[in-house]
């Protein structure tokens, strides 16, 4: 049945995957309220939830602009079924400002592979990360992933390497002068707060560890056919799909070293992951086992809701 629905991109699919990032964030208030902030006015709840599925949206335009998937909308409902499962991704909306600035960077990225405009390109995606590290400290770990796409579309010119930090510093020297502006000081507005956390006591709790498990198992096994079958796609577009596997291993790293780790920061890394998962699932043969494998995802984040 969920297949059926998702198989064609369809204005139902965009509608059933509002909803669910809709029950998401209502579950959060009735669910967990200890872990919700008073003084957050519902203009700035609703706010943050229109940012979540924008960045929804800015994930199905990257798949469906560079062909990463057989032009269905199984992303971005994999992308609301992680979300229904950890809705404290609504808590922190500077990671979730953060993500959407990420999510426009790796965009930038990825559209290289048309050797078009690669300058422009290079410097949105500096000056991207920028702000979204201007948000969250540590989104500056996608930076690398800037010259990482170079490499993989083979490009040699040197200067194409120098054109990401003008963007990055273009970023900087905005912050500092908002920071001389409004605050009388240079470093206010950078935000620069390399401190991290590494204690997962904090994942201590059924939902956590349920999920977790649910990421890492259903993530581990879609990445190893990924990888495998990376080979298969067209040459072109293979950088493409080792760029947003990197990407993935990058947001893991940020989950990691996330000094506040109440669950917001896995948000990074749902993008990657979704078209990871859904690559994966386009490969299986048996309707029956695509519809167990999609059904498993759609079926634990209702339960840990319920529990």
């Amino acid at each position: 049945m969920i297949t059926t629905i998702f198989s064609k991109s369809k204005p139902i699919n965009f509608l059933i995957v509002f909803s669910i990032t809709l029950i998401a964030n209502v579950m959060l208030h009735i669910k967990y309220p200890e872990t919700l902030d008073n003084s957050v006015s519902l203009l700035q709840n609703i706010g943050v939830f229109l940012t979540v599925f924008l960045s929804i949206l800015i994930l199905n335009f990257v798949v469906t602009k560079n062909f990463l998937s057989q032009q269905n909308n199984y992303e971005i409902l994999v992308f609301a079924l992680f979300i229904l499962a950890i809705p404290q991704v609504f808590l922190d909306y500077k990671i979730v400002i953060s993500n959407c600035f990420t999510l426009l960077a790796l965009r930038r990225i990825i559209s290289i592979r048309s050797k078009k405009e690669i300058i422009k390109k290079l410097f949105d995606s500096g000056f991207l990360i920028g702000i979204a590290s201007l948000f969250y400290f540590w989104a500056i770990l996608f930076f690398p992933l800037v010259f990482i796409a170079l490499l993989l579309f083979s490009e040699t010119n040197p200067k194409y390497y120098l054109v990401p930090f003008i963007g990055l510093a273009t970023t900087t020297i905005l912050a500092i002068s908002y920071s001389i502006i409004v605050y009388d000081d240079y470093f206010v507005a950078l935000h620069i707060n390399p401190t991290f956390n590494l204690d997962l006591s904090q994942y201590n709790s059924l939902q956590f560890i349920t999920v977790i498990t649910m990421l890492l198992s259903f993530g581990l096994w879609s990445s190893l056919f990924y990888l495998k079958d990376i080979k298969k796609k067209m040459r072109s577009y293979r950088p493409s799909y080792k760029i947003l596997f990197i990407a993935c291993v990058l947001a893991s790293i940020i989950v990691l070293f996330a000094p506040k780790k109440n669950g917001s920061e896995f948000l990074f890394l749902f993008a990657p992951l979704a078209v990871i998962i859904i690559n994966y699932i386009e490969t299986i043969e048996e309707a029956w086992f695509r519809e167990v494998f999609l059904g498993l995802l759609t079926i634990i984040p209702i339960v840990l809701l319920v529990l």
